[in-house]
């Protein structure tokens, strides 16, 4: 199995409000995501790709334009917007466009990340 990956990175802020008070993550603040997308096949393609690199390219204007410097409450008009969910929005995103797409990771911070991998 050939794997691939590609790195994105943008800012952004939510409040999970439904949680405690005193819960750090009930309060409004912000992350530097990134987010890795993993592409998959047997075999590769006439050019020895998995995928062009460059067919992710609609991935990064959809990030930058959707989500970088926004409140992704107000993005998705809900309060649960976790990494795992960010992590399965994007793994559909991409899944759709790109049917080589394996999983997704999403980090808020170096030390942690939620992935979704069907």
């Amino acid at each position: 199995m050939y794997r691939i990956t590609k790195e994105f990175h943008f800012s952004a802020s939510h409040q999970l409000s439904h949680l405690p008070a005193n819960h750090q993550c009930a309060r409004l603040h912000g992350h530097n995501y990134i987010v890795v997308v993993e592409l998959s096949a047997g075999e590769l393609d006439e050019h020895g790709f998995v995928r062009d690199y460059h067919e992710l390219q609609p991935l990064k204007r959809y990030i930058n334009e959707a989500f970088d410097h926004r409140h992704l409450n107000d993005v998705f008009g809900h309060d649960r917007v976790t990494s795992e969910y960010l992590a399965k929005h994007f793994y559909d995103w991409c899944k759709e466009r790109l049917p080589q797409t394996s999983a997704v990771r999403v980090s808020e911070t170096p030390k942690t990340w939620a992935e979704y991998r069907p």
